[in-house]
This record gives C-alpha cells, structure tokens and sequence, in this order.
C-alpha cells in the first residue's frame, strides 16, 4: 500500500507574466511603459488627432493626392508641347567628322513622311508635336544650344573611333549637365555599310558601352546606318523617344524664364547720331522673337544674353504666327494661299521705372563719390568749345591729327634681352613670390589683345589662293586631297616658331618641376638675404592656431571690397545660409506675385542698348564678316531675378579632371561655364571642409589645384541663384595647352557653392631654419633670419618643428640671425625648425567671354562693349534664325 504525501496549501499564489499583443516589440512595450506616445507618421501633414491620421482611409486619400499632383505636373508638361504648341528643342551633335548629322535627320523626316522647314522644323501630326533641330558646329555653340535643349541627339559613327575632341566634348557636356538623351548610329560618308547583322549587333553593343559610360540612363542606341528599308523602323523608334517621352529636368532652369530665338530685328538708336567720336559704339534696339519656356517673363527684370551680357527690356509685345489667307483663282476653283497676312502685334507688359531693376552691377567707391560731387561736369556745347580753342594756334598753325589707328601701344611690356614680340606672346606669366603684391598684380593682369590680333593677321593670310605666294617672305600652300590647306614657311619664321615653341616647352617644365618641389615642401620659402625679412613680410601674421585664432574679416579691405554687394546677416561666420534665407524669400515672393506673360506664348521681347554686333553675330546675312560663323549659332535669352546682375565674392567648388595632366596654378586664366554664363576668370583655391566651417572662418590658399579631392575656386561675379544646382566647369584655352584639336581643355567640374564676403582665404608661409647646436630642449638655430632686427621681430610668433615639437624663440644671438630656441621636448639636429606666417588673399574680377566660332577661341568683351566691323545687313528688318 502506498502511503500519501502530505501537501500544504500555498500561502502567495504566483502571478505569470500575461502574453504579449499582437505585432508588439520590446521597443514598443518600453516606450509604453515610459508613457511616450507613438510618432505620427510623417507622410500625412494633418492637424487632426494622431488615432484618425492613421486610419486607412487617410492614408489612402493621401496617396491619392500624392499621385494626382504628380500626374498634374506630368500633363501640364506635356500640354506645352502639343499639337501646334512649343515644339521641342533637339540638338544634334556628332562625335566624328566622318558621319552626317543632317542625313540622319532626313531619315527622321523620311519615316514620319513630312518635310523639315526652312526652320529647322519637323511637325509630327502622329505624335500630336512638333521638332526644332539645331545643328551647332562648334564647341562653345554646342554648349550654348544645350542650355535651352530639350533633348540632345548623340550622332555616332559605326566605323570610327570618337577622337579626344569628340571625349572632351562628352565630358565637358556631362559636367555642364545634358537633357534628355537619344543616342543614334549614322552612316559614313565615305563608305557604305558593309557589315553583317552580327557584326552590326557588335558595333552597337560597343557604341552603347561608351556612351552609358557618360550616360548612364541610356539603354539603347539606335541603328541608322543600315539601308533605308531596314533603318525605317528604328528611325520611327528613334522619333516616338523624342516626341512621346517626358524631357529631363533642368535643376537650375527651375523657375526661370528663356526662349530661343527664331526672329531678330535690331534698329539703330538716336543717341549715336549725337556722338562725334571716331569709333562710336554703335547701340541700338534688339527685337528678339521667340515662345516663352520655363516660368513667366518679367519685362521688370533683366534679361541675359549668352556671350554677351544683361540688358533691359524696353517692352514685350505679341508675335502670333501668321495665318496664310486662301483664294480662289478665276481659272479653276482651286484654292491658292497666298503669302501669310501679317498681324498687329499688341503691347503685352512695359516695365515700371519704379519697380524695374537697375544695370549697376557695382557699388561706386567712397571716393568716385565724393569726386562726382566736387566736379560738374562739361556740357556738350562747353566742350566742343574747348576743342576748338585748343587746335587753334596762335599763330594760325593746323591742328594737330590724331594718331593713326594701330601705332599707339595698348599696352607696355618690357621684353628679355635677344626675344622678339612674337617669342614673348607664349611666355605664361606666373606668380612667384616678389618683392611686393603690386608687382604679382601687375604680372597676372596681361592682356590677350597682341595674341588676337597674330590670330586675326593669320586669317588674312589664309585667305590667300593656292600656291599664291605672298609678298612678305615666299609662303606657299599644299592642298593634299580633301585635307586642309598646308602653309610653307619661309625658313626663318620657321626658326622663330620653333625658338617659340622650345621656349614654351621650357616653361612648361619649369612649371612642373616647380610643382613637385611644392609637393615635397608645401610653402617653404627661403628668406631673402638682400631684403629684412619684417619688410619681405610685413603683410603677413602668425596664428597660434589656424582654426581657432580670431581674425576680423574688415580688416584691410582692399578697395575692390567697396564695389561689391553684400546682404544682411553677412557678419555672421556662417555667410552661405543668410544668403540662402534671402534666395527663398525672393523667390517665394516672385511665386506668390506671378507677374509677368505666362509661358507657351511666342513674343517679342524689345531689348535696349545693344550692341550692333550682336545682331551680326546670329544671322545668316553677315557670314561674311570676320567675326561671324558660317552658320549662325542660336541666340538665346534667359531672364534674371532680382540682385542676379549685382557682382559679389563666388565660391564654387572644383574637382580635377582625371584626364588632365597639366599643372594648373592660382590665378591661371580660365573660361568659367556657370549655368547660362561665359566668363574669363582668374580663381584662387583654398580648401574645402566639406561644408564644415572653422570657427574664425579662415581656409588655407592652395598654390596648385591637385587631383584626387575637392577645392574651392573663389572669384569675383555675378551672383546667381540655385547654389548646389548651379553646374560650374572650369576650362583652358587651346592657345595655353598649343592643343592639336583646337578644342578647350576641361579643367576642372563642380557646383555653384554659396557666395560669402566674409570668408577668409589665408595664405602660407613657411620660413625654415637649421638647428645648429642641439642641447636637449634647447637649440641654436641659424637661416632662418640673417640680422638681429628680424629676430626680435618675429620672436612673439610661434616655432614648430616637421618631427611635432613646438616652442618659441628665448633670444637673439649675434649680429647675423641666429637666435636661441626653447622647445616642449627634446629635438634632434636632423630636424627642421620651422615658423609659419599668414596674409589674406582676394579673388580677381571676371569678365564677360565671346567666342569667335570659326577658329573655337574666345575673346574678352565687356558687357556693353562694341567690335567695330563692316555691316552689310539692311537696319530694322526681322531676319529668320534658319
């Protein structure tokens, strides 16, 4: 029998844990225990409670409206190129000179079954659009039609390779930013297609590796070089991605109005009649035709030229397409059209003198002002007077003629000893230390006018019939098939150019190994013997720390300063978000008013005081002038938003091109290609942190702009809005490199940063010294200074050492420099004393760029300056951009 054990009844019963809620976690039970309240989700922007913003039929009516505004601004972009709308900008450019860009869009035309215009202009009725075709056949006008392109159509060659000007090309378009992409294989000129399907297949699967390595978006190129039949089918394809897809915005065409051109009329204005000079600037009135893109026109705010400056608009008037008019004749009943019956153009907008923007770019200096108010100025009556009185003589003798154009000099420049004009054209100025500043000045402000006027005196000589031989020297010319033409030069400019090209090759290398000296010794600079060193030096400073030491950004402005623009909050060390404050209330305000005409409406935008040249320089009747190209580049307007015209300091950050090997130096002359502007600049780098300020504010000044990180490039220009959307690329002209291609090199790439006045650029110094007798934390120094005086001038700044001890100077020993040196450890005798001293430098000014198309160089124009040159176009009538 088994015996029972006893139990007692327990006295506390045990309580388990309860089971968890469905989908909890411990994250969520502790926040709950913590009594936190759940976050909202932040896709809904509601006021209501948190429970209802989170039920279903929330979140899906959100959704809903998420996707009706996407849809809205899909539909709205397409409305604008429907049928008899706007129609789409395509620019077509070729890599190799061995395709035709022209022929392929023939085969477009062909496949569509319409005709392209005198215009450049394909209507595709079955895809409800229409195709505007610009051909640029230069590398600044390429880059000029893609600033107002909707999609840019890639010409390849199927059997040549893309040389190093069509790589170029690519990279600078990459980096300046390109539309919509349409990449299309053309057939050759010289040789039929031959090739097998596979072999094609091949060929298009290599063209599309290149081309998605600049474009990686791109998944398809299309084969137009086979035979007409085959290519019907992919040149349909290659219409349907131009009208049906949606172009590719634009980041910093957002919210800003252009047009391109088709219609140009200039008028000359009165002022000129008045003036009596010998080469008056001749200004008139441009009528520019066109359909508005973008946001609405302002006629309030200035307008923007590419290559030639800002200007104000006069008035805005209507420019509908004319309608043609049918008849029907008295031999049968068919209807005739006869020639389109013009219409009225009705005024639109006028700008209001109160509320229009000014074209001063600059502020006037205390002292201009102050000179205004001393001096009255001469009327015109006073000084005809005084001339007259000052070219008569006493004794009746004849006034004395002006001098002929072309003998004075613009400008004195002393020469080597032994070297002609022409050797000295290549010499590129540089910028080593000298005795002063003014002299750095002095060297880095030469001007291009003696290499444009070799450039313009060579044309002329190649205008010479073949095997003519001039007058000078015995030139011939050799044609050797389609190639151009050969020059022989006599035999002693063909030692003179080669003494030039030696004495360039020897300053090239003298640049590089200059470089590499400052690689391996960054700022060390040895001390002068002939000049005290507190008089070398006098603008330089020490800093105990270069991140932390204050330094007042008013201190020592130069005069410069006084011209620019600045803007509140400019005092604080974080400069860029003020100015990003003041850029959305502009344009919040610009929004919130939407003054202006609307977009899609074709206009004619009146343009005042502008120069004749530019008229000249985009129609086809002036192909003959010298600084015109045989097929005029498009001319486009941009409008401004307020303040876009003022100049301040411009920050924009630089990356180095991989493929450029050359040495490239502080105040180098570079073109700088910034949205829609073109400008010859001469940038100083400094280090870029990232977006990370140093508390005093003050960044190191970079001698040489390396590869493998980002820099800034600081200049004074134009302010422009939509800073980290602003693409900024920085080239070289072919002139510098002595580039084969003729083709600009590409420098550098990266954005617009935002503008601050009050960042300091701080240049290094290094002064090194050798310790001459070594005694654990004591050392005699010596050429670091050659006098007492030196010594205890600079005995306050701090000493470092290149093995990381510091210390300072304790006395001077001596008459010839050497001075005693207390440290915070033991220093060895191979070590290097060294002491740092820093100065501000400033940035150069910019100015605007031209190109001369036929030869792909630039020449520097001021904003409203005027090219002399022979005009043979009728005043004041409009001229088709075709």
């Amino acid at each position: 029998m088994v015996t029972q054990q006893h139990h007692h009844r327990p006295t506390l019963k045990q309580s388990n844990k309860s089971f968890k809620s469905k989908h909890a976690s411990k994250g969520s039970l502790k926040d709950a225990q913590k009594g936190k309240a759940p976050r909202s989700s932040p896709k809904l922007h509601s006021t209501i409670s948190n429970d209802s913003a989170q039920l279903r039929l929330n979140r899906r009516n959100a959704a809903k409206q998420a996707q009706l505004t996407k849809r809205q601004s899909l539909v709205d972009s397409r409305r604008l190129f429907g049928s008899g709308g706007t129609p789409r900008i395509v620019v077509v450019v070729s890599l190799t000179s061995d395709v035709d860009s022209r022929s392929c869009v023939d085969r477009l035309a062909l496949a569509l079954g319409e005709a392209i215009d005198g215009k450049e202009k394909l209507n595709a009725p079955r895809f409800k659009t229409s195709l505007q075709f610009l051909f640029p056949d230069t590398f600044y006008s390429t880059l000029d039609a893609l600033l107002i392109a909707d999609y840019l159509l890639l010409v390849l060659s199927p059997s040549v390779e893309v040389d190093e000007k069509g790589e170029t090309l690519m990279r600078t378009m990459q980096s300046v930013g390109m539309p919509s992409v349409v990449a299309v294989a053309g057939g050759s000129i010289q040789e039929t297609s031959t090739k097998t399907s596979k072999e094609q297949k091949e060929i298009l699967k290599s063209l599309l590796s290149f081309t998605q390595y600049f474009v990686p978006s791109l998944n398809r190129v299309y084969d137009l070089s086979s035979s007409p039949s085959s290519a019907s089918s992919e040149a349909l394809n290659t219409v349907r991605a131009l009208c049906e897809s949606t172009p590719a915005e634009i980041k910093w065409r957002t919210g800003r109005s252009y047009l391109l051109a088709d219609q140009l009329a200039w008028v000359e204005s009165d002022s000129n009649n008045d003036k009596k000079d010998a080469e008056p600037t001749v200004l008139g009135s441009l009528s520019v035709t066109g359909i508005i893109r973008g946001a609405s026109l302002d006629p309030n705010r200035l307008v923007h030229l590419p290559g030639w400056g800002d200007y104000q608009v006069d008035k805005i008037l209507s420019a509908p397409l004319p309608r043609p008019t049918k008849t029907v004749s008295k031999t049968n009943a068919d209807f005739m059209d006869q020639d389109d019956a013009p219409l009225e153009s009705i005024l639109l907008a006028e700008p209001t003198p109160s509320e229009a923007d000014s074209l001063a770019s600059t502020n006037p200096t205390d002292d201009e002002e102050e000179l205004q108010r001393e001096q009255t100025w001469p009327t015109d009556e006073e000084m005809r007077a005084a001339d007259h009185d000052i070219d008569l003589d006493v004794e009746g003798q004849e006034p004395i003629p002006d001098a002929p154009k072309g003998t004075t000099p613009k400008r004195i420049k002393r020469l080597p000893k032994g070297m002609s004009e022409y050797q000295a054209a290549w010499i590129v100025d540089s910028d080593d230390e000298g005795d002063n500043d003014d002299e750095d000045e002095r060297n880095d402000a030469d001007s291009d006018a003696d290499a444009v006027e070799k450039d313009a005196a060579m044309d002329e000589a190649d205008e010479v019939d073949d095997g003519a031989e001039s007058s000078t020297g015995g030139k011939k010319k050799v044609r050797f098939g389609d190639e151009e033409d050969f020059e022989d030069l006599p035999q002693d400019e063909e030692e003179a150019q080669l003494a030039s090209w030696r004495l360039a090759r020897e300053k090239e290398k003298e640049r590089e190994k200059e470089e590499q000296t400052h690689t391996l010794f960054p700022d060390e600079l040895d001390t002068p013997q002939h000049i005290p060193a507190q008089q070398r030096f006098a603008r330089y400073r020490g800093l105990r720390s270069f991140r932390t030491s204050p330094w007042d950004p008013y201190e020592n402005l130069p005069r410069e300063y006084g011209r620019i623009f600045s803007w509140e909050g400019q005092g604080d060390r974080r400069g860029g978000g003020a100015f990003k404050r003041m850029e959305r209330s502009i344009m919040k305000r610009v929004e919130k008013e939407g003054k202006g005409i609307e977009p899609s409406t074709r206009v004619t935008v009146v343009l005042k005081k502008v120069p004749r040249n530019v008229y000249l320089q985009h129609v086809s009747s002036s192909s003959s002038l010298s600084i015109a190209s045989k097929s005029p580049s498009p001319l486009s307007l941009f409008a401004l938003h307020p303040h876009e015209h003022k100049k301040t300091v411009l920050n924009l950050t630089a990356i180095r091109n991989t493929e450029y090997t050359r040495s490239v130096r502080s105040k180098d002359p570079m073109v700088l290609l910034m949205g829609f502007r073109r400008l010859k600049v001469k940038p100083i780098y400094s280090a870029y942190e990232g977006g990370k300020i140093p508390p005093n504010n003050v960044h190191k000044f970079l001698r040489y702009l390396r590869h493998g990180g980002t820099s800034m490039a600081t200049i004074y220009g134009p302010v422009m809005f939509g800073s980290g959307k602003v693409s900024c690329v920085l080239l070289r002209e072919a002139d510098v490199d002595a580039s084969a291609s003729g083709t600009p090199a590409l420098v550098a790439s990266g954005t617009l940063a935002a503008p601050s006045t009050t960042r300091i650029i701080a240049k290094r110094v290094i002064l090194t010294g050798h310790p001459f007798k070594v005694h654990k934390k004591t050392a005699t120094v010596r050429y670091m200074f050659f006098n007492a005086a030196d010594v205890d001038y600079f005995s306050p700044i701090q000493l470092h050492t290149k093995h990381g001890r510091t210390g300072h100077i304790k006395e001077s020993l001596g008459t010839h420099g050497y001075f005693k040196a207390h440290f915070d450890g033991p220093i060895s005798q191979m070590d290097t004393v060294c002491m740092s001293l820093y100065k501000r430098v400033w940035p150069r000014w910019s100015e605007t760029v031209r190109e001369i198309e036929d030869k792909g160089r630039s020449v520097v124009f001021d904003e409203h300056d005027n090219r002399k040159a022979e005009w043979t176009g009728s005043v004041g009538e409009d001229v088709d951009m075709s």
